[in-house]
């Protein structure tokens, strides 16, 4: 018997087959084989058509099917794992109003900065633990204000994992995870924050109805059978965002567990046991995927907008040279790149700079001495610079690390990158070949709760190696407070 996850992201689709008695990947894959369709009207808008993350989710489902050679009816259930904050309206048979408005779109900014001036910093932060923010309820008050006819329709607003649940079974539900993604969970009563839908105008009926993230939440039917390829009956187990889900992914759980990412962005998601924050403008909490009343365990979600991108960017600049390549030439530099800074945050508005757009920098340029290599390991040590100065922020907001694990993606492959902020931060990281789709695979198995087990087969089938804290700290500590000044000086503009 097999479990499948599907990972709806904003540039793929990606779906793992895994099998279900132990755990092992038969196969991932991901559609369009090119990166979807960001619609951007505006600057700083980001929207795409949720009937395209449909019609590549069944076109992959399909292909997985068979590029595995396995028949349907042995898939026991769906996970899913989707990108967090979006905004999906449906009007009563079910149909998008209008497209998403995904986690990258930027428009409901103010929406949320009034809220919070509105409401209060102490009521956000005790009930919400979190600035409304540019998150899923602002967007939705961005329509009612903006697009009123619209609204008007409006029967549902879902998060982009509900929506694909909905169309693999035509039931509209929704998860007290989603609803924490979208800043809509009151942590302090224990229930939707009706108060914030109040003040935002929101009618409460709106709220799909909620059910646990490891339960039966739904089964294929008919239609989605015939667009999918799988099972009628087959049952949707297994819910959450990417961030949460890349956590469990990684065998993260417990307070003092901290999962890593070095993606376009790079994400610092730390477990904690407190509902409480001192930073609830720069960092995020979320219900994790093992939060109970009894046991509230929260995902401390620190993002860094300017991360691997501008190493992509750097690569675009290269002829397309191999990231491998790249890090080869870098490490023939030494540490603190002879004197060349990098700052990193050119992909939009920082949060843990409160919400300052300071742009990248590249600073102390010698043109007679410094050449591409130099560029290439002082933006490694930007990004590693950057990860360490969001772990201070996450330890200034009580956060106890004690375990971080990683994935083996793009900056995670640099030991530049990866050796500067162990030994920075005092503390090993460990480094795993997985993926979302595969831990959304697994979860959607994990119904007894057993958190342990689980891990087990991620220790077992996926671990790749550990990185040490160096030795020999003090360049590393140099050449950080070298780019933390240059940091402070455009801070101050």
């Amino acid at each position: 018997m097999y479990y499948i996850g599907l990972d709806i992201g904003s540039s793929s689709v990606k779906v793992a087959i895994v099998n279900a008695t132990t755990g092992e990947n038969m196969l991932t894959l991901h559609e369009p084989p090119n990166e979807m369709e960001i619609v951007s009207l505006h600057t700083d808008w980001a929207e795409q058509d949720p009937n395209i993350w449909w019609r590549h989710t069944c076109s992959a489902i399909k292909r997985a099917i068979k590029e595995a050679n396995i028949l349907a009816s042995k898939i026991e259930a769906i996970g899913i794992s989707y990108q967090m904050h979006g905004l999906v309206i449906v009007d009563k048979a079910g149909n998008p109003l209008r497209n998403s408005i995904i986690w990258c779109d930027s428009r409901a900014v103010r929406i949320g900065n009034n809220a919070l001036y509105d409401l209060g910093e102490d009521k956000c932060a005790s009930h919400l633990l979190n600035s409304p923010g540019n998150f899923t309820a602002s967007k939705l008050k961005w329509v009612r204000h903006n697009e009123p006819e619209v609204y008007k329709k409006v029967y549902k607003y879902m998060l982009p994992g509900d929506y694909i649940a909905y169309r693999l079974s035509g039931e509209i539900c929704t998860t007290r995870n989603g609803l924490s993604e979208g800043i809509l969970w009151d942590y302090k009563n224990n229930k939707i924050a009706d108060w914030l839908l109040e003040y935002y105008g929101i009618d409460p009926e709106f709220t799909p109805k909620i059910v646990e993230n490891f339960s039966n939440q739904g089964q294929v039917n008919a239609r989605a059978s015939k667009e999918t390829g799988l099972s009628i009956g087959a049952k949707i187990t297994y819910r959450a965002g990417d961030q949460p889900n890349n956590a469990l992914s990684l065998n993260i759980f417990k307070p003092g567990d901290v999962a890593a990412t070095g993606g376009t962005s790079g994400v610092l998601y730390a477990i904690s046991s407190s509902l409480k924050s001192k930073e609830i403008s720069r960092i995020n909490n979320f219900v994790h995927v093992n939060y109970t009343n009894q046991n509230p365990t929260l995902g401390k979600l620190l993002c860094i907008n300017g991360a691997g991108i501008l190493y992509s960017w750097l690569r675009g600049l290269s002829d397309n040279m191999t990231y491998e390549d790249m890090n080869g030439k870098a490490s023939e530099i030494p540490v603190g790149s002879d004197g060349v800074v990098v700052i990193p945050f050119g992909n939009g508005a920082e949060r843990i700079l409160n919400n300052k757009n300071i742009g990248t920098h590249f600073c102390n340029l010698n043109l007679n001495k410094h050449n591409k290599p130099h560029l290439y390991r002082a933006a490694l040590e930007g990004i590693a610079f950057s990860f360490v100065y969001g772990m201070k922020i996450l330890k200034n907001d009580s956060t106890e690390i004690k375990v971080i694990r990683a994935g083996n993606d793009n900056l995670f492959r640099s030991e530049i990158f990866a050796n500067t902020v162990a030994t920075l931060i005092g503390h090993e990281i460990e480094i795993y070949n997985i993926t979302g789709a595969v831990g959304a695979a697994r979860a959607a198995g994990l119904v007894d709760g057993d958190f342990d087990k689980f891990g087990e087969s991620t220790t077992k089938n996926d671990y790749v190696m550990t990185y040490r804290p160096l030795n020999n700290e003090e360049p590393y500590q140099k050449a950080y407070e070298k780019w933390k000044k240059e940091l402070e000086i455009r801070l101050k503009h």
